[in-house]
């Protein structure tokens, strides 16, 4: 449902803007060690492992997460953890919650849209069309900082978020052999040389 995408992005980006730069939530999530270890290890770091021709810029990727303390992130943004409730979306499970990037949660949705569609082909159009309008309404709202800034780490986030769900230590279940060969040599190039756009 792509304007249900939408208010989800637009949701997502209220949350990180009433957020950002607040010292008392920074304070109150300060969380770096079990999003290290729940997101960045698992994710990031194992598939750096696994890839090395891709270990440094996986890194990197890393390094610059933790850097990025900018708002409050849920961590775990995915369709699974989100309810249709009477006044829009209802995140769940914020165990990962974190103050830091929240390109983070942005990538990480995008990531299980991006993945179904290419599990679920004959569906593939509408889970596209709900990715550009999460996208879309997400940006819109980037407040805090420039947009471009928010989606260059968004962007250069999403190809190793999606290539961490085939080589990391929490792999989907739902792709096929073909699927799964067709995501690494889509996200392999892009983590390479990562695009400033989604």
């Amino acid at each position: 449902d792509a304007s249900f995408a939408a208010t989800v992005g637009a949701t997502l980006a209220h949350i990180h803007s009433a957020t950002a730069n607040q010292e008392e939530v920074k304070r109150n999530f300060a969380n770096d060690d079990n999003f290290f270890a729940l997101r960045l290890d698992p994710y990031l770091l194992e598939t750096a492992e696994r890839h090395p021709d891709l270990e440094e810029k996986l890194r990197a990727l890393v390094i610059r997460t933790q850097t990025q303390k900018l708002a409050l992130v849920h961590g775990d943004i995915s369709p699974k953890n989100i309810l249709v409730g009477p006044s829009g979306p209802v995140f769940l499970d914020a165990e990962c919650a974190w103050y830091g990037d929240p390109a983070f949660d942005a990538a990480f949705c995008l990531n299980h849209l991006l993945l179904k569609s290419a599990a679920n082909r004959g569906n593939s159009a509408s889970l596209l069309e709900a990715f550009d309008a999460l996208a879309d309404a997400y940006l819109s709202g980037v407040d805090w900082e420039p947009r471009q800034d928010m989606e260059i780490r968004i962007a250069s986030l999403l190809p190793a978020l999606t290539l961490a769900r085939i080589s990391g230590k929490s792999p989907v279940e739902y792709l096929d052999q073909p699927a799964r060969q067709i995501v690494m040599r889509t996200a392999a190039p892009l983590i390479a040389r990562p695009p400033a756009r989604l």
